[in-house]
């Protein structure tokens, strides 16, 4: 407003009279007794110093008005007979009095100016609140068996888990499922699995259960436990790092000995301990027709063998093997002897049985070499034998061995003393530049030693049969 609609209005009314509130001296805008003013108009004040909404009040004269509360303040009140169209009290002038009017014509309008901001926050606070609201859910959460009950925003069970620090592995369970959106009053529950070194009928496997206690994985497991042997208890409880089970189920086994049959249930973890329960003792060299450390399998039949025997101890001989050698200055077709062969020794165990009165074949136990044999050495001559002996190629050297040895070449006599075609002893046959036993020797180079001795002592050495070298 301009300063002109503020002036000074001058009162008729003698000193200390009353003074009407129209009457008293008004300032311009921001100036108050020489300091800054500090009032602000409702509207421009911040939201949050907002302590209750503004409502209509009625005046003291019992007329309708409107009052803004403002932090801090009390609100004003404007008299009925101030508000619109009211009528100008006496001894108001005539300035005065439309001065007035005007400013009780402004005033519902510059009321509804305040308001309006005012509103429009409480309106966002109270949406806002609302929507606050809304996205709070109540969950209960169970882990592992531990339960309570949460608020959250989370959106879905994938979520939810997410915000409580809950990790889940491929082996763990979750109901519902992660993907699941949720509502205030769900119930999610996680149980963590665990792993179980498990031997179940004599198979070893690792298996993964949710459930803590043995007897609980045993049902998740689907192993029938009545009747079985359990390595633990039923009511132990399986921890996160799991545990080692051994269980062994009721199995039907058919026991035959002694010409009897007999069928029994059984736990047992060998063939052996399953006979011992059938009341069956083995002796002995009693045997089983299957292992009796094997497991035993439901409806296996098993026959118990009753054995008696006796072990035998034989000795065979090793045969030698023949080396041969290539000889040089033995003329080719000979054949020396270098080192005897001998045979070794084999001493060979035995077991002799009777199978339920059935004597079975002898079956070797054990096979021990007393004595390696020895390889028998020949010289083989590879030496081109003479062609002939000067005044002794003319000779019947052909009859001669036939009276001699029956022109056999290995021919020996019964003393031993005499060998070959022309039956030379060793010690002359030596003398010749032969080697070895003469019989040993090849045809060829036995005629042409017996040549060589004819050349130094004629047909004596054949006192019987040299005759016939001249017939």
């Amino acid at each position: 407003m301009s300063k002109s609609q503020y002036e000074t209005v001058e009162t008729h009314e003698p000193y200390g009279g009353d003074v009407s509130v129209h009457s008293a001296e008004t300032l311009p805008y921001g100036v108050y007794d020489g300091h800054k003013d500090t009032y602000r108009p409702a509207y421009e004040a911040q939201a949050y110093f907002v302590t209750e909404p503004v409502l209509p009040r009625r005046g003291a004269g019992g007329g309708g008005g409107v009052g803004v509360a403002r932090a801090g303040s009390v609100p004003e009140e404007v008299p009925e007979e101030e508000g619109y169209g009211a009528e100008v009290p006496a001894g108001v002038s005539g300035r005065a009095a439309r001065r007035r009017r005007a400013r009780c014509a402004e005033r519902p309008e510059s009321a509804v100016r305040r308001l309006l901001p005012q509103a429009l926050v409480v309106a966002f606070l109270a949406g806002g609140t609302t929507a606050f609201i809304a996205q709070d859910k109540a969950i209960e959460l169970t882990v592992d068996g531990r339960q309570r009950t949460l608020h959250t925003f989370a959106g879905d069970v994938r979520e939810l888990l997410a915000d409580e620090g809950v990790r889940v592995a491929a082996h763990d369970m979750v109901v519902p499922a992660p993907g699941t959106a949720l509502a205030s009053g769900d119930a999610v529950a996680v149980r963590y699995g665990r792993p179980v070194r498990l031997t179940l009928d004599g198979e070893r496997r690792e298996v993964w259960t949710t459930a803590h206690t043995v007897e609980g994985a045993l049902n998740e497991l689907g192993v029938r436990a009545e009747g079985a042997y359990l390595s633990t208890s039923r009511s132990q409880a399986i921890g996160r790092a799991g545990l080692a089970l051994d269980v062994r189920t009721e199995r039907a086994v058919t026991i035959m000995a002694d010409g009897r049959t007999r069928t029994i249930r059984t736990n047992a973890a060998t063939v052996r301990e399953a006979v011992e329960e059938a009341g069956i003792t083995l002796r002995g060299q009693d045997a089983t027709s299957v292992p009796p450390d094997s497991f035993p399998r439901d409806g296996q039949t098993v026959t118990v063998l009753r054995v008696s025997g006796t072990r035998e101890v034989r000795e065979e001989q090793i045969p030698f093997e023949v080396r041969r050698t290539e000889d040089p200055s033995l003329f080719k077709g000979t054949e020396v002897v270098a080192q005897p062969g001998q045979p070794g020794l084999r001493r060979d165990t035995y077991l002799l049985r009777t199978v339920n009165g059935v004597r079975e074949k002898p079956r070797r136990e054990t096979s021990e070499v007393v004595r390696k044999p020895r390889p028998q050495i020949v010289r083989v001559g590879t030496k081109k034998p003479p062609v002939s002996v000067g005044g002794a190629d003319h000779l019947n050297w052909r009859g001669l061995a036939a009276c001699e040895s029956g022109g056999r070449p290995a021919a020996v006599d019964a003393s031993g003393t005499y060998g070959g075609l022309y039956q030379f002893d060793t010690h002359t046959w030596h003398s010749l530049g032969g080697s070895g036993r003469p019989q040993d020797a090849s045809a060829e180079e036995q005629t042409f030693r017996a040549k060589k001795l004819y050349v130094r002592r004629g047909a004596t050495p054949w006192p019987h049969c040299g005759a016939r070298l001249h017939g």
